[in-house]
């Protein structure tokens, strides 16, 4: 039996009952995948990653990929082969790629909510297949040749790869060293090592095609001192006829050195790539992007692209750990029920009858369900986006809320799943939870990844209040706070919804507070204000990543709280047991997270308004 458990009924809820995907199925861009289609996508999906992808998850972990330091190449586990093989051959990729090169336009959040299943049953297959929508970000970034290029990259189903990370530049891009010189005849050949560069080396595509950060050389006017000095090149692991896409033979200089021995997810391959070293070959030519010197900005449509990704894999992980602790809870006998528990003739029980594992159930059930929410809301705004350009409409406010949400979804997401995964879903198989036997501890150790993957939860705090918050001047953050606040003033949901919508006001309350704080802690670091004083931007650093936890709390719980209502209207009428179920359970949830969540919020503004940067002042000796 698969070790995938997924919530298909949960992702159709979200979609289509909560946030009305319909509306917007068979109409504008997505004129093609009406809502029959959509529902049947998902269902397939949902089977061949229980079935087909799920089956080497276990399997690749113990007998990770082998790398040869001779040759520099790595062979893949032939399970985990056969997986990623059957991906690629059902075509579901082609959701993310243009019309242009063979795909089929879909909403985002039909794409996220598939990617859900593969991503629960076994996130490797989804990485290593990131050359479609790599090649998505070549066809839209690129001139006539890699336009061409990008064909090839679908066609052939080239791996792709994104190489930022330096061994001494890690979240710090702007200081990386990597070099690009141009040549005649218009390539470049690019110089440096890069490290932490997932899916740079395997046997299971013919090439694979690196998008290169790096600094030309030898040009007027381009490659200065940080990010705005990098420019982005397509730099093959094998050179090819560029009209063709055929093979020339010829291996270019782009080499894995290393491959990483890892806690976890060692399926995937997370390479150190050197580029351009002599004593290893020839010179590693590549191609600039667009023949433009926009590197980051080009990108950053990589990077927000993978920083859902990884948000997504971290809540798939999440649901299915409460699924399999939930199955086995039902199942695991141990001890009396409590009011009978000086009576030691009582007959035992399952530990579903134990008050502490349900409150870790519920616990668990509610932040899955509420990050499933976060990150298919998000999603929406990604919809929006496509909708609005497609129609030459302005798209900027949709593009502001998704670029807020972001972060939440990645960093709050990835941070409360790993947590959670440890101290409930584990903790709910007790000592069987460290066996092998189960797949909670793979998911574990799998997991702490997601919290450092694509920045770190510290960079995800910086990224949400300065670039996400500052500089957007409040816009985004102003509209969901006013949604929030509608939802609160509407007090429907039969009055069930009463004191969750007041812990709400109060978590909205809170909220506001602590960044009016941290935006007075800013204020009061501008050192061109005469009573201004720069160590105040201490104060601001220590308050970021507690804003990514405080409203990833304050927005699901809004999510949550909004399913319920949609629930509460659909108990009012006839439905077969299983559906009753199902809509109880997503007002107990709702009610749960207001309830034990939302309070904790007023004693995070306590401790945002009081901090202090006396830490700053701290001699590291002491530490």
């Amino acid at each position: 039996m698969s070790h995938y458990k997924s919530n298909l009924r949960d992702v159709e809820f979200n979609l289509f009952e909560l946030f009305g995907r319909q509306d917007i199925l068979g109409t504008g861009p997505f004129e093609e995948v009406d809502t029959d289609t959509a529902k049947s996508i998902l269902s397939e999906i949902d089977r061949l990653s229980r079935d087909d992808l799920a089956a080497s998850f276990d399997d690749a972990d113990r007998n990770p990929p082998v790398y040869d330091p001779a040759e520099k190449t790595v062979t893949m586990n032939p399970a985990f082969a056969a997986s990623y093989k059957a991906w690629m051959d059902a075509e579901w990729w082609r959701l993310q790629v243009p019309e242009e090169l063979g795909g089929q336009v879909a909403p985002a959040s039909l794409i996220w909510g598939g990617a859900e299943f593969v991503l629960g049953a076994n996130p490797a297959i989804w990485m290593y297949a990131a050359g479609p929508a790599f090649a998505r970000i070549v066809f839209e970034n690129g001139i006539e040749r890699d336009r061409t290029i990008a064909g090839h990259m679908i066609e052939k189903q080239w791996g792709a790869t994104m190489v930022l990370t330096e061994p001494d530049a890690g979240s710090d891009v702007g200081a990386g060293r990597t070099k690009a010189f141009p040549n005649e005849d218009g390539s470049w050949n690019i110089e440096g090592v890069k490290r932490f560069i997932t899916s740079a080396e395997h046997d299971m595509s013919e090439n694979i095609m690196h998008l290169v950060l790096a600094r030309p050389v030898g040009v007027e006017g381009v490659g200065g001192p940080g990010t705005k000095g990098l420019s982005l090149f397509l730099v093959p692991k094998i050179h090819f006829d560029h009209e063709t896409g055929e093979l020339t033979g010829e291996r270019n200089g782009a080499y894995v050195t290393n491959v990483e021995k890892k806690m976890g997810i060692k399926v995937s391959t997370t390479c150190e790539v050197t580029f351009g070293d002599t004593n290893l070959g020839g010179p590693a030519r590549g191609w600039l992007l667009g023949e433009v010197h926009d590197g980051i900005n080009q990108m950053f449509r990589v990077i927000e692209n993978a920083r859902m990704f990884v948000g997504a894999k971290a809540i798939a992980t999440l649901s299915t750990g409460y699924l399999n602790a939930l199955e086995f809870a039902k199942e695991r006998v141990q001890g009396a029920d409590l009011t009978q528990a000086a009576d030691k003739t009582a007959p035992r029980v399952t530990i579903t009858h134990h008050p502490d594992v349900r409150r870790s159930l519920l616990t668990q059930k509610a932040f899955a369900e509420g990050l499933r929410s976060l990150m298919l809301y998000t999603a929406t705004w990604q919809d929006d986006v496509m909708i609005k350009t497609a129609a030459g409409e302005d798209a900027s406010l949709s593009e502001a809320i998704n670029d807020l949400l972001l972060p939440l979804v990645k960093g709050y997401g990835s941070e409360r799943s790993w947590v959670l995964l440890g101290t409930e879903s584990l903790q709910t198989f007790g000592g069987s939870g460290f066996l092998q036997d189960y797949p909670v501890e793979q998911y574990v150790r799998d997991a702490k990844i997601d919290t450092l993957y694509e920045g770190t939860t510290a960079i995800q705090g910086q990224d949400l209040f300065f670039r996400k918050i500052v500089k957007d001047k409040g816009q985004a953050i102003g509209f969901v706070s006013g949604e929030i606040e509608k939802f609160i003033a509407a007090e429907s949901g039969n009055g069930r919804l009463k004191v969750e919508r007041d812990l709400l006001a109060k978590g909205l309350e809170d909220t506001q507070a602590i960044l009016g704080a941290v935006f007075g802690d800013l204020m009061a670091s501008n050192p061109a204000d005469e009573a201004g004083d720069i160590q105040n931007i201490y104060k601001v650093g220590l308050n970021t990543t507690r804003l990514v936890y405080v409203l990833g709390d304050l927005v699901v719980s809004w999510l949550l709280l909004r399913g319920a209502e949609v629930a509460l209207e659909k108990l009012g009428g006839e439905l077969p047991a299983s559906e009753k179920a199902f809509y109880e359970g997503k007002v107990a949830a709702a009610s749960f997270f207001a309830r034990n969540v939302l309070p904790g919020l007023t004693a995070q503004r306590v401790m945002a308004e009081s901090v202090d940067a006396s830490i700053m002042e701290l001699d590291e000796a002491a530490f």
